[in-house]
């Protein structure tokens, strides 16, 4: 008499039925799923409310050290890109999915719950009060920040570059000045005769720069504009 092959499958299953039957180990897996959804849904809730958490209770043990950043080396990022530091609810673009499952995790690792999250990213992204590359954030406390987690695309290589000229009011002297002395140049040598070029060249650039200056100021009133170390943290438009 030929002995009949055991299907390792069915011998799988029927030793789980031993201790559980299926409709029991559905209902406890429904269940699992179900208090997963409701707390990314906590998650969400948190993201998208205004907060005045200052710092989160983390087991310092658990924590990469590479993650945390003070929050003048932030600054020193924003004010080089021109970009915002502010509250994630403030925040109108979508958090992705990877994010939310890693404040869930880093949660469960640090028995506690998150909250006070804040975004780095440009401008175009923030829902801002009067009137392409985020980074979520969570407070340690003591002007330290956890990162969490980063989405989208890198930043444009040249970037830095330039925003360089809107960092600080004399970086944006420099540009006008440098803007001046062009448009000086492509100016003909004897567009005012035989007057001395030196003297006449002193005006014409004066003059350009003057000209620059002024609608500069008018379009920076007008816009409402300002310079990246004063607008990095703050939550209004202009």
């Amino acid at each position: 008499m030929l002995l009949k092959k055991k299907n390792l499958l069915n011998e799988l299953r029927l030793e789980r039925n031993k201790f559980k039957t299926e409709e029991a180990i559905l209902n406890e897996i429904f269940s699992i799923l179900n208090e997963n959804e409701i707390k990314r849904t906590e998650i969400l809730s948190t993201l998208t409310e205004k907060s005045s958490t200052k710092y989160n209770n983390f087991h310092f043990d658990c924590l990469e050290s590479d993650r945390i950043f003070h929050l003048e080396q932030i600054k020193s990022i924003c004010v080089d890109y021109r970009l915002r530091f502010l509250d994630s609810h403030l925040f109108k673009g979508k958090i992705p999915e990877e994010a939310i499952t890693k404040i869930h995790h880093l949660e469960k690792e640090h028995q506690t719950k998150l909250e006070g999250f804040r975004i780095v990213a440009p401008s175009k992204l923030f829902k801002l009060e009067n009137y392409d590359d985020p980074l979520l954030f969570a407070p340690i406390g003591n002007g330290y920040y956890y990162l969490i987690h980063k989405w989208g695309d890198d930043l444009h290589p040249l970037r830095k570059l330039a925003m360089k000229p809107f960092k600080t009011m004399g970086n944006f002297i420099i540009l006008l000045v440098f803007i001046s002395l062009f448009l000086t140049a492509l100016l003909p040598q004897n567009l005012f005769g035989k007057s001395p070029q030196n003297i006449m060249g002193l005006v014409t650039f004066l003059f350009m720069l003057k000209s620059i200056m002024g609608i500069a100021i008018y379009y920076c009133l007008w816009q409402g504009k300002n310079f990246n170390e004063d607008i990095w943290l703050s939550k209004y438009y202009n």
